[in-house]
């Protein structure tokens, strides 16, 4: 943009032109003319000082239009730069939204997830209170049909009883009857010596004399309730599996060696994980889960979890901190679970685990240091747990290969740690426990867990007493 100024220049060049052109004109004529047109002349000095007043009026004004347009042009320099910055930052704080969105539909997924899972687990544990009720019921039936049993033998009894009672006292009157002649008889010296119990008419095991002299034996002894239905009342009264939770005094495992790698978690991280590979390759109608423990927390955690596609419970070893301390959930096919009693492993000591399974007829059993802990049946029966999932050590799946919680992790040791597609018989559970060899045919140990993440730490102990 050009100078006022600059422009108006020009203009006031031509007008002195005209007007010195004009002046040197009036000079050369004569005196007389000369008067009209100094008149003119300074008419339009006149008139040249109002137009160059008219003029600078007009160039202050094209002056101070010019600074406001500089001024308006600077303002929208500054307003393009201020709605970039507000572009931006709106472009972040839109991305920063966006990010806190996914965050909160993942949180939701996984919230809606375990919600699912507490209803399964929810209407898992209902099916179970009722299958228990139906239990008791029929136990309390058993035991009333036991006790009108007894009831009906007790009578019985009393009965036989009152028939004796006369017989045994007419018994113990002939007896009186023939304490005389016999003493009579046993001053002769050619009688033998006989020597006669005392009378107790009360007693019915008290031999008899007939007319004869002979002993005759004596009245049938009242017999106890039949044993059949002591062992009735006995089976009615005991529990039906070792499943209640109770404490057993720890057992020291003494010197136990060649037990292979160990895997120490270091705290409740969710990167501390380990995988077990290539997982199940077959179908599992049965197993059997072994390894040695080692934990100081106020609760178990995750000792072992199998996710599929389907269902990301379908084998999982887990003790979440909301549950009783010790206590762990034995979990086949989720919602499917049985609570299991392990409250003494939290000593920090090493101790020996074995948890088995079968689907025939739904058999399980606990064993914690040789000793059966737990036991029961109708578990998932005649069901199989697939192949193709991911097993995870030390950490509860909730997708497959991932969606760990902290509050489900596992802190300790475990070190041979054994997997078998079968029933291990109570002999081998007592051999691995004594530290002696491995039973045959394992599946998957803690040398397939190939890869450990976070502060994992894989150690080679010569004797179990010498792992960290």
């Amino acid at each position: 943009m050009g100078s006022p100024t600059g422009r108006a220049l020009p203009f006031f060049l031509i007008l002195v032109h005209i007007y010195l052109h004009g002046a040197l004109s009036q000079a050369t004529r004569p005196v007389g003319q000369r008067k009209p047109f100094l008149a003119r002349l300074r008419r339009l000095e006149e008139q040249f000082r109002r137009f160059q007043e008219v003029t600078l009026t007009h160039l202050q004004g094209i002056a101070s239009h010019y600074n406001l347009s500089v001024d308006i042009e600077a303002r929208f320099r500054s307003l393009a730069r201020e709605s970039q910055a507000v572009a931006l930052a709106l472009n972040q704080s839109q991305a920063a939204v966006q990010e806190e969105l996914g965050h909160l539909r993942t949180w939701v997924r996984r919230t809606q997830r375990r919600g699912r899972k507490a209803d399964h687990r929810l209407l898992a544990l209902s099916a179970t209170v009722s299958e228990g009720s139906a239990r008791r019921a029929r136990e309390q039936e058993t035991q009333r049909a036991a006790v009108s049993g007894l009831a009906r033998d007790v009578r019985a009894l009393r009965d036989a009883l009152l028939r004796l009672t006369p017989l045994v006292q007419s018994q113990g009157a002939r007896l009186a009857a023939l304490e005389g002649p016999l003493r009579v008889a046993g001053t002769s010296p050619t009688t033998p010596n006989v020597t006669l119990a005392p009378s107790r008419p009360s007693n019915l095991r008290a031999p008899q004399l007939q007319g004869g002299g002979q002993a005759s034996r004596a009245p049938p002894e009242p017999r106890n309730p039949p044993l059949d239905f002591a062992h009735r009342l006995q089976g009615a009264q005991e529990p039906r599996g070792l499943g209640n939770q109770q404490a057993w005094p720890p057992e020291s495992p003494g010197e136990v060696c060649n037990v292979g790698p160990a895997l120490i978690f270091p705290n409740a991280s969710t990167m501390n994980v380990g995988f077990l590979r290539p997982g199940f390759l077959t179908g599992l109608r049965a197993l059997s889960i072994c390894s040695w423990v080692r934990t100081a927390a106020d609760h178990l955690g995750t000792l072992l979890s199998y996710a599929t596609e389907e269902n990301d419970n379908k084998l999982v070893l887990h003790g979440r901190d909301s549950l009783a301390p010790g206590s762990v959930h034995f979990v086949i096919g989720d919602p499917a679970f049985r609570e299991l009693p392990l409250q003494p492993l939290l000593d920090g000591r090493w101790h020996h685990v074995c948890v088995i399974w079968t689907s025939i007829l739904g058999r399980y059993w606990l064993h914690v240091d040789r000793r059966l802990v737990a036991t029961g049946s109708r578990f998932r029966e005649g069901y199989e747990i697939p192949p193709g999932g991911s097993l995870v050590l030390g950490q509860e799946q909730d997708h497959v290969g991932g969606g760990f919680d902290s509050s489900e992790a596992f802190v300790g040791s475990m070190a041979g740690l054994a997997i078998w597609d079968r029933v291990l018989v109570p002999g081998e559970v007592s051999n691995l426990a004594m530290g002696k060899a491995l039973p045959t045919g394992a599946i998957l140990t803690l040398a397939n867990a190939t890869s450990v993440g976070g502060f994992v730490q894989r150690v080679n102990c010569t004797c179990l007493q010498l792992c960290p």
